[in-house]
This record gives structure tokens, C-alpha cells and sequence, in this order.
């Protein structure tokens, strides 16, 4: 299994800590937006006498009300085309588990989510990657080089959309032209669509569910996480219309048993949340997007990414390993007692050598934070012996 690019450095900020260091965490997609107030009642006032299992594939309540706020996304799928699982990961596990045997291939463009690695890794999977790049933003690679990729053991595309770490968000058109690739091979297209509401610039998100005719091989993976700032929950879902993959990732769920039943009570309390907290949500996080955005642009040597989605980045920069640029930050660098933790680009991608001088960047923090943070990598990069 592979090392968490996002979390490897975790035992060099602790000791960063213990010194009296004081770290800007921009290396996790942890949201400090507040979880809706009542997700929070829901647990706290609940009148639960015996903690039980929950139905494996969570309860039909919370399920029916995930169709409606899908259907009101433009996603025609009901309580019955929907999993519910322990996390998004799980749901990525269970899927790519469902999908493939030992020794079949999936394609992802890279720069993508790091333990996609590890969750193919566990099923036994090859991943092929397809590289995009910084200069057009990360966008989607000629679909003729994903062609060139599909073999007999190929099953899947996998993609993230809006992108983690690239921030990327896949216009229709992009999407329609994978649908295309997909019926032509038979092949299942993958979206990874957890940070849905987080679009800038009046883009509109568009979801491989809403595509005609690929009800059979669209899944979404989908999760509580980011939308209300409830990663501890740990709930997440497959949504497919196909029926053979939902009752095959049944089995995966009842192996399992259930999700935690006080995460589903706060996750169905959660759906309830007026569109007024997501338009200040998005406001905040589209605020920090273009702070962080110009405030890495005027560091001499640094290229940046302009996400149009989510809350990541990826920035390059003028070293030859970020992995080591990092963790020197940690180690040996601070300014007035402060210092930042990124995450190393590396981990994000599975072609040897690639990304080795670039970071990912979350903008989870304060736009005064953001600022500091930047203004820390600057003097560190200028400082920096290697």
C-alpha cells in the first residue's frame, strides 16, 4: 500500500508543534466552515435508548431523501440506485471492488485524489494513468489518448470532477466525449463528485448521471464530507442505475454490516440545510480561491493552477523535490515562530518522477491565513539550500 502524500508529513509538524512552531495546515482538504447546526442537534437530542446496527445499505429514510436532493441536482435516481457507505472511500473501495478482478486495469488522469492508488492497490487493480497538465489547468487529455490506453483487461475510467488536487471541473462537453468512449468500449465511467456544490465563476457542474444513455455504466461516488463540513461522519454512497453493480456493492455493505448509525441521523438532518449556507459557503471558499490564486502568482518562479472547482491547487515550484522542500518547511524553517505544511504533488500521481516539484495546496483557511501562509512559502523557497 502506498504512503498518504497528505498525511506522511503528520509526525514532522507534531515535532514542529512540540517546539513551539506554529503550522498553517494547507496540506488537508479539512473544511473550518462550521457543520450545519442541525446535523449536530440531530445527535445531540436524539432519544436512542440502544445504539443499533443501521440497514447495510443505510436506512430507506435517509436514502429517499438523498433521491430528492439528486433529482433537484438534475440526477433522476431514487432510493433504490443508492449505497450508503463509510465514507466516500468506502464507496470507491466497494465500487472498484464490484467492477474489476485481480489483475484488471483502470484508467485516471493524473494529477487525481491519492488513494485512488491505495483503493487499487487493495482490489488487486492496475492503474493507467493519463497525464493533463499545469499549462492548461489540468484539463481533460485528448480522448484519443485515453483510446490508446483501453485494453482487455480495461474497465473503468475513473475521474474526479470537480478535480482533487487540480481543482479542475470537466465542462459537458468533456464529459459528453468520455460518455462516447465508455459505450464504445463497454466500459464504466467513474465520477468521483464529492465537492459538487464548490463551482466558481458561474461555471455550472454538470454529473455523469445527467448524461442520456449511460444509465448502465455511469457511478457516482458521492459523500458528507465536504458538502457539510462533516468529514468525522464518515458517510458517503454509490449511485448507479445499474442493478447488477448496486446489489454487488450490497454484499461489500452488509460484509461490513453498517455505517455508523449516529453519522446517518446527522447526515440525513444535514440534507435539510437551507441553499442559504451554501451560498455563503461557496462565497468564502471563491474569496480564498482568488486570494491564494494571486498571492502565489506574484512569487517569482511559481506556476499555478487556476481551479475552477472545489478547494485545491496545484502550485510548481522552483526546486527539483517538493517531497524534501516540505519536509525541510517542518524541520528547519520558521519565520517569527510560524511555518506552513503543504502537501507534496508526488503522491498524486503514479507515473514515476512526475510532479516531483509541485505541491497541492487546500484553501481551508482564513483569507488572512492564506496570506500568511503564502508569505511564508516565499521566504522559505528563498531560503531553501537545495
Amino acid at each position: 500500500m502506498p504512503e498518504s502524500p497528505i498525511r506522511k508529513l503528520v509526525p514532522f509538524a507534531e515535532d514542529a508543534k512540540k517546539r513551539g512552531i506554529s503550522v498553517f495546515h494547507l496540506n488537508i482538504g479539512q473544511p473550518d466552515i462550521e457543520t450545519p447546526e442541525a446535523a449536530l442537534k440531530a445527535v445531540k437530542n436524539n432519544k436512542i435508548k440502544v445504539l443499533s446496527y443501521a440497514r447495510s445499505e443505510g436506512s430507506e429514510a435517509y436514502r429517499k431523501k438523498l433521491g430528492q436532493y439528486y433529482r433537484q441536482n438534475n440526477i433522476n435516481v431514487n432510493e433504490k440506485d443508492i449505497v450508503v457507505t463509510t465514507g466516500g472511500s468506502e464507496a470507491l473501495l466497494f465500487t472498484l471492488g464490484s467492477i474489476t478482478d485481480f489483475g484488471d486495469e483502470v484508467i485516471i488522469p493524473e494529477p487525481f485524489y491519492a488513494n485512488y492508488n491505495g483503493f487499487s492497490v487493495a482490489n488487486g487493480i492496475k492503474v493507467v494513468p493519463i497525464v493533463s497538465s499545469i499549462n492548461d489547468d489540468f484539463a481533460l487529455p485528448p480522448i484519443e489518448e485515453f483510446e490508446k490506453l483501453i485494453s482487455k483487461r480495461t474497465k473503468a475510467i475513473l475521474i474526479c470532477n470537480p478535480g482533487n488536487p487540480t481543482g479542475y471541473l470537466y465542462s459537458k462537453e468533456e464529459l459528453e466525449k468520455l460518455k462516447d468512449l465508455a459505450l464504445k468500449h463497454d466500459l464504466f465511467l467513474i465520477a468521483d463528485e464529492v465537492y459538487r456544490e464548490f463551482v466558481y465563476e458561474g461555471i455550472e457542474h454538470h454529473s455523469i448521471m445527467s448524461l442520456d444513455g449511460l444509465d448502465e455504466h455511469a457511478i457516482v461516488i458521492d459523500s458528507v464530507s465536504k458538502r457539510y463540513s462533516m468529514c468525522g461522519a464518515r458517510i458517503g454512497c454509490i449511485v448507479s442505475k445499474n442493478k447488477d453493480l448496486i446489489q454487488t456493492a450490497l454484499k461489500y455493505a452488509q460484509a461490513r454490516l453498517s455505517s455508523p448509525t449516529y453519522a446517518l441521523l446527522a447526515s440525513e438532518a444535514a440534507l435539510d440545510t437551507p441553499p442559504e449556507y451554501f451560498e455563503k459557503v461557496i462565497e468564502e471558499y471563491d474569496e480564498r480561491r482568488i486570494v491564494l490564486i494571486n498571492a502565489l502568482s506574484e512569487i517569482k518562479g511559481v506556476k499555478v493552477s487556476r481551479p475552477k472547482g472545489a478547494f485545491y491547487c496545484i502550485a510548481e515550484l522552483p526546486v527539483d523535490d517538493a517531497d524534501d522542500f516540505a519536509q525541510w518547511m517542518l524541520e528547519k524553517f520558521n519565520d517569527q515562530g510560524e511555518t506552513v505544511m503543504v502537501a507534496p504533488a508526488s503522491g498524486f500521481y503514479s507515473t514515476p518522477g512526475s510532479g516531483k516539484n509541485q505541491i497541492r495546496i487546500a484553501y481551508v483557511l482564513n483569507k488572512e491565513s492564506l496570506v500568511r501562509s503564502v508569505e511564508l512559502l516565499k521566504l522559505a523557497l528563498e531560503q531553501y539550500p537545495n
